[in-house]
């Protein structure tokens, strides 16, 4: 704790003493004045690197990614330079003072109590949720860093890739798709407030009227299989630990409830990537989403 204190005092001064030009930044914890032109970032959300990746920044160290070694695939030649700080719930604050940077962007969900420290290392800007409409974050995050039109082109693209799709999937949309993550001991039905309910419901897809509501997910059991139907099952699952995650797709899977889904019975049911369709939650991972959509449905954007 001694060291820690030490090295929090000697970034704070050596920090602050360079925030001569900085801007009001107002974001869910209050309002941070952030240096002009930050470089040397520290993001401690999944989604909060690849917005920075996104925008052609490197953080010079990042939370890990909740699978991988230390990140996940698609982003893991990006981030060779990058400095493992520990997952999202677990920062290791030394070793983020040790890096001294000049601005670290956190989130409200994961490091409310560690806020005062943060603050005390660099001027730290946090976002509030974690789930949901994720532009909301990437577009605190970009003006922050003084980057409020790269950003806005960039999410352009994204909202221009969503209508071609939805475009192109034409009558497909009328289909309704169930999205269904298997973790140790449950099971969870995602809705529209989630992340891939988010792209989903931008895409134009219906729902299952259960998932068509502004709502994150129902945690679950077997029991509750019936209710995870729809014309199209999407699933992915909780990969990390000792297995369990997978032990608990593959019974659920075998169970005869499962095979009494239409979805099932018809042979629409498809995995998908736990990172890119739910844990990844950034703009890298949305536009790779939107890839398998229209994989998947074999049409072209």
């Amino acid at each position: 704790m001694i060291l820690m204190n030490k090295l929090i005092v000697a970034a704070a001064a050596s920090i602050w003493a360079a925030c001569a030009q900085a801007e009001m930044i107002e974001h869910s914890m209050g309002v941070t004045d952030v240096p002009d032109a930050p470089v040397r970032i520290v993001v401690l959300t999944n989604e909060g690197t690849e917005a920075l990746l996104a925008l052609g920044i490197t953080p010079v160290g990042a939370a890990t990614s909740w699978i991988g070694d230390p990140w996940y695939d698609h982003i893991a030649d990006s981030m060779s330079e990058t400095q493992p700080l520990g997952k999202e719930t677990g920062i290791n604050l030394e070793l983020l003072a040790v890096l001294q940077p000049d601005l670290i962007l956190a989130n409200k969900q994961r490091h409310e109590e560690i806020y005062q420290q943060l603050s005390a290392i660099a001027p730290t800007v946090v976002s509030e949720k974690l789930r949901g409409d994720w532009r909301v974050n990437f577009e605190l995050y970009a003006r922050t860093l003084g980057l409020t039109d790269e950003g806005a082109e960039i999410l352009a693209d994204f909202d221009g890739r969503t209508a071609s799709l939805a475009e192109a999937l034409g009558d497909d949309l009328k289909q309704e798709i169930s999205v269904i993550r298997f973790l140790p001991g449950h099971i969870r039905i995602y809705q529209r407030d989630s992340f891939s309910g988010f792209i989903l419901n931008k895409v134009g897809f219906a729902r299952p009227e259960i998932q068509a509501v502004d709502e994150f997910a129902m945690r679950v059991g077997k029991e509750s299989i019936p209710d995870m139907d729809g014309d199209r099952i999407f699933h992915f699952t909780w990969e990390a630990g000792d297995g369990e995650g997978l032990a608990a797709r593959d019974e659920a899977l075998a169970d005869p409830l499962w095979q009494t889904l239409s979805a099932v019975q018809s042979g629409n049911v498809t995995e998908v990537s736990d990172p890119i369709w739910n844990t990844a939650g950034g703009i890298i991972a949305a536009n790779l989403m939107l890839d398998d959509i229209a994989r998947l449905f074999d049409v072209s954007e």
